[in-house]
């Protein structure tokens, strides 16, 4: 998690903060409010603006999505400002930033479009890593995974829509060009974080057939410590009636299970699909590890 929000602080100081780019994120519209009160005079640090929004979406996380998500996301929406003063003493952006002669504008790569790019990519898989393992980045994401748990939109649809309406808060303090790559950007991020978190969640629905469809049940049950499920099916073209079995493995899973049929020898009918959202008990740790021990001791 600390890592991750390294990444994602990086992204922010580098990329948004020289140029005043605005993603639909809580960064985003912590910098519209930081430039707005540096206009009327009022110096509030980036760090500050950003910490007092995450406080008031940290109470919604705790109470609507979960404790475990709430303490999380607590944890790295509190690191996320001072992690930026961090960057901001190893190397200000003013050392890396160009300014543009005609528009007066700064950026560290020496065009938006490649700060946009740059940003989108590392604060996606960082968006990624972080629904992963049910925590987030703070902010926006709080406000996906409230839309993703309630109303099952996918979680990419969702940064995008509360992103959009973040966006439009930058005509305060850019011109239309700047706004529309913003939104633009915006877009670009729920896609790749539903590309990585799609990529991270990846699972292998695998299904079997074979006569010795109960040698291959225990290994998984006994060695890869997976549930499966068995079907009667009949085969169209001879009629027979054979045993079908169905399992969703990770990859590597997947991979010993290949290696089991090879090594012994198995004749079997294997397909396999991807799958890259899974709920319930697959996922339970806890669960599956008391029904491996009441197993062990039978």
């Amino acid at each position: 998690m600390t890592l991750g929000m390294l990444v994602t602080a990086a992204a922010v100081y580098y990329f948004l903060v020289p140029s005043k780019l605005i993603i639909g994120s809580i960064s985003g519209l912590s910098i519209v409010l930081f430039n707005l009160f540096d206009a009327m005079g009022v110096k509030v640090g980036l760090s500050v603006i950003i910490m007092a929004i995450n406080a008031i979406l940290l109470i919604m996380a705790y109470f609507l999505i979960g404790h475990e998500f709430g303490a999380k996301t607590c944890y790295t929406a509190l690191i996320l400002g001072p992690l930026t003063d961090v960057w901001d003493a190893i190397l200000p952006w003013q050392r890396l930033a160009h300014e543009n002669l005609t528009t007066g504008a700064t950026s560290v790569m020496g065009d938006p479009w490649l700060d946009l790019c740059c940003f989108v990519l590392l604060l996606s898989a960082s968006q990624a890593l972080m629904f992963s393992i049910n925590a987030s980045t703070g902010g926006l994401d709080i406000l996906a995974k409230i839309v993703n748990k309630y109303l099952h939109f996918d979680i990419g649809a969702s940064v995008s829509i509360a992103g959009a309406c973040i966006c439009c808060t930058a005509f305060l303090i850019n011109d239309f060009r700047m706004v529309v790559i913003g939104l633009i950007g915006t877009w670009i991020n729920g896609l790749v974080v539903d590309y990585f978190t799609a990529t991270l969640n990846n699972r292998k629905r695998v299904c079997v057939v074979s006569k010795e469809y109960d040698r291959i049940r225990r290994y998984i049950i006994d060695t890869l410590h997976r549930g499966c499920t068995l079907y009667e099916v009949i085969g169209g073209y001879t009629n027979e009636k054979s045993i079908e079995l169905e399992a969703l493995l990770t990859k590597d899973e997947f991979s010993k299970l290949m290696g089991f049929l090879k090594e012994n020898e198995i004749q079997a009918f294997t397909t396999a699909g991807n799958v890259s959202e899974v709920y319930g008990l697959w996922l339970d740790n806890g669960k599956r590890r008391r029904a491996r021990e009441e197993h062990e001791k039978r």
